[in-house]
This record gives C-alpha cells, structure tokens and sequence, in this order.
C-alpha cells in the first residue's frame, strides 16, 4: 500500500504576514505560492516563504490541525514558528539533506500547540 503524507504549513511574507494551508504534496504547493500561480491572499501579498510546516500520515488529523492554528492569535502562531524557525528561515530553500532532517523533526508538540 502506498502511503501519503499531508502537511500542514505556516508560510510568511517578508513583513510577516502569515498564511496556513494544508496540502498532500507540500513542495508543488510552495512552487505554486512562489511562482504566483494561485491567486488570492499569498500572491497578493507575497506570502512565500515556508517558514514552518508539520507532516501526518491521516488527512483528517491534517485538517484539524489546520483549523486548529488558523483558530489561534498571531501571537501564539509566531511562538510556534519560533519554536523550530526562530530566525523565520524559509525552509525552500534549504539543502534537500537539511530539509528532510528538519522534517523529521517537525511534529506537533503539546507544550507549543496545545490549543
């Protein structure tokens, strides 16, 4: 059986403006946000930096998660990108060896992400 991924992103303008999307394909969905090729909020505003991102197995757990940070105050989404990115790096950017290394350890954690 073919396994999936899903993830959840946090991508951020160079004022910090800040998107969350969800996707099952996380580095064409950045391409797209980065090449303007969706219109709306991100391309208005160039929201295109990935600054934060969480992978799950279920799509489901995906979706919540995703509405759970949408729900939250910026202040709290800031906190969370700090925990992993405090230097709001974008993660695209990274050498692929670093980028697999940081997905790995991207998982949600209860002292940051508890609601």
């Amino acid at each position: 059986m073919d396994q999936r991924e899903f993830y959840v992103y946090i991508l951020a303008s160079e004022k910090r403006l800040l998107y969350i999307g969800f996707s099952n394909n996380l580095d064409t969905r950045i391409l797209y946000h980065k090449l303007h090729l969706k219109p709306g909020f991100t391309d208005k505003y160039f929201v295109n930096r990935l600054v934060y991102f969480e992978t799950f197995d279920d799509p489901t757990e995906a979706i919540m998660r995703e509405k759970q940070l949408k729900g939250w105050r910026r202040e709290k989404k800031i906190k969370l990108v700090e925990s992993i990115n405090p230097n709001w790096e974008d993660f695209a950017y990274i050498e692929a060896a670093d980028f697999h290394s940081i997905k790995q350890s991207i998982r949600p954690d209860d002292s940051v992400c508890s609601a």
